[in-house]
Parts: structure tokens; sequence; C-alpha cells
């Protein structure tokens, strides 16, 4: 009898065969969460990549993911399956750009978004993560001017929370994220006026939910603002009916999982990253096969862009990633 192995099974096979661990991001389509080793946010990933003895690392993602993944195992081959699939909020700013705008600013600390290419991670001081971000800028000696880049909103959450005035943002801004607006905030919270709300801090909507919950729309203890990280283990631990979820959709499988006795709804179900859902499981199965398409950083970014990360990590454990 002849047993026809599924595409999953093929993948599992060819990761063993290939020394390789399969990574995958919370905004990846359901089949290619399941299929993956791991799944998180970027950072967390990267963090696993460097500390597995796999040789290959397939980083189901896009592009940024994987050069973070490659700056920290460098001795490692890190693929991308297709590399294609950039990311809206990292291409708001290059490396000449940031540069450029440094010039205008002598004397201030650039604190890079993960969520940011080798080159401009470069060209930083010091990365962060969506949940750290304020930490990081409250690291930073208060008279010492910041430029903070490259998401407006998750820079005006750091300005509001560290109540710094000297605190210059790029306005950029992810293209889902900013999709998400008040209006969406409110039309779900009519419909659902008891859920708890999870929004991420990139969103154009977290403004909205803080004020909500301080005028007493929404109770505070309901409206968290966090990273896909951070979203996970309130998923975890909540024990309300509904919850509603401010971020790309993808994320609703991972919480789901995490938690099966809680409705996860979609604030915005339009949100949804086409460079996140250009992953196809053809598409890893070819990088397994063919070791495409192979992510590679030059020594010289790299090393720089490994001191802006091992910088935040040293301030202590980044926790949640994007």
């Amino acid at each position: 009898m002849t047993t026809t192995l599924t595409w999953q099974d093929e993948v599992h096979r060819l990761a063993r065969e290939q020394d390789a661990v399969v990574l995958a991001h919370n905004y990846m389509s359901p089949e290619i969460q399941d299929v993956a080793d791991h799944v998180g946010d970027s950072l967390a990933l990267s963090r696993l990549a460097a500390s597995t003895s796999a040789r290959t690392i397939v980083f189901c993602g896009v592009h940024f993911m994987a050069e973070t993944a490659k700056i920290l195992s460098p001795d490692k081959t890190v693929l991308v399956p297709t590399a294609e699939a950039g990311c809206s909020l990292a291409d708001t700013i290059d490396a000449d750009q940031l540069r450029a705008w440094k010039t205008e600013h002598p004397g201030a600390a650039v604190v890079a978004y993960v969520n940011t290419s080798a080159a401009v991670k470069a060209e930083a001081d010091v990365c962060c993560t969506s949940s750290n971000a304020v930490d990081v800028v409250r690291s930073i000696p208060a008279d010492v001017p910041i430029l903070f880049l490259p998401d407006q909103f998750l820079g005006a959450h750091v300005r509001r929370e560290t109540g710094r005035s000297n605190i210059e943002v790029w306005l950029g801004e992810c293209h889902v994220h900013a999709g998400i607006s008040p209006g969406d905030v409110r039309a779900r919270l009519a419909e659902h006026p008891d859920a708890d709300l999870l929004v991420h801090p990139e969103c154009g909507c977290a403004s909205s939910a803080i004020w909500l919950a301080g005028e007493g729309v929404l109770p505070a203890e309901r409206t968290k603002i966090l990273s896909t990280g951070g979203m996970v283990g309130a998923a975890r631990a909540t024990t309300a009916a509904t919850t509603l979820v401010a971020t790309e959709i993808g994320m609703l499988h991972q919480l789901s999982r995490v938690n099966d006795r809680t409705r996860f709804l979609p604030v915005n179900p339009r949100a949804v990253c086409q460079f996140m859902k250009m992953t196809t499981p053809e598409l890893l199965l070819r990088a397994l096969r063919e070791g495409r398409d192979e992510v590679t950083v030059p020594e010289a970014i790299a090393a720089r862009a490994r001191r802006s990360v091992e910088r935040m990590i040293a301030l202590g454990q980044p926790g949640g990633g994007e």
C-alpha cells in the first residue's frame, strides 16, 4: 500500500534532510503557522534562530526579519521563501535618508524599530521592539535628543508614555496598521460592548483606544496596547468571552491556538498584509528543495547592525517584538 505524503509531511522531511528549522511569523497564513517548528514575533524568532543547532534557518516572514536572523546568526544559512516579501514600514526609510536626518540633528541618539533594514539598523545607536520601545527610550539620558524611526504611531506612543518632548519621529507607517482606524474601533465596540480590546501600537487607532479608555467608554483594564508577543500572553490569561484585536488578521490564528475559550475578532477584517501572505506552501517547499531565497548581509553592515540589536538586548529581555 502506497502512502501519499502531504505537503506538510514533505516540509518536515526536507527540513530534517537539510538540518533546517522552519520559523513563521504571527502574521503568516494559518497553514504556514501550523507547519512551522516555531511561531512568534520577528525578534523572538531571530534569537531562537541564533540559539538552535540547525545549520539552516527558513524564515517565513518578510525580508527584514530574515535579515535580522542572519545578523544574529552569521554562520548559518538563512532562507526566506520569497525575497519579494518586503515591508511597507521598513521601506519608508533607507540608510541614506537616515544619515541625512542625523546630519540635521547632530548629537541626537537614534532609536530604530526592529522593523527596518539591516542598513538602517547599522546607522542606529540602539534598536527597539514595540514592547520595549518605552524602556529603551527611558534608558537614554533625558537631556539627549532622540530620533525615533520609522513608525510614527509607535513614536507617538513612546512620546505619550515617556512624556519627553525632545523626540523627533520619522513619519513612516505600516499601511496595514495605519488602516485600522478609530472609526473601526468605535464600530466594533458598539457591536461588542463587553469585549476586551488588544491594540498594536503601530495602529492608527492606538491613541483613540487610550482616549476611549480614559473617557470610560471602555474600561481601562480591558484596553491593552501590546506587541504581537504581548497579545499572545494576554490571550492566554484572558477569561473574556470576546476579544477585539487591532493588528494584522494572521494574529487571530495564533491567539485562538493558545485560547480556544475566547472568540477573537478583528477590529478591521481587511487588515491583511499582502507581503506576509506571499509565503505559500509551494514557495516554502521550494526554499527547502532548492535553497532559495538565501539572505545575506555584508559583514561591515551586519557588525554595526548587530551592535544596535545587542545594545537593546543588554538593556534587559526584549519581550515581545513587533
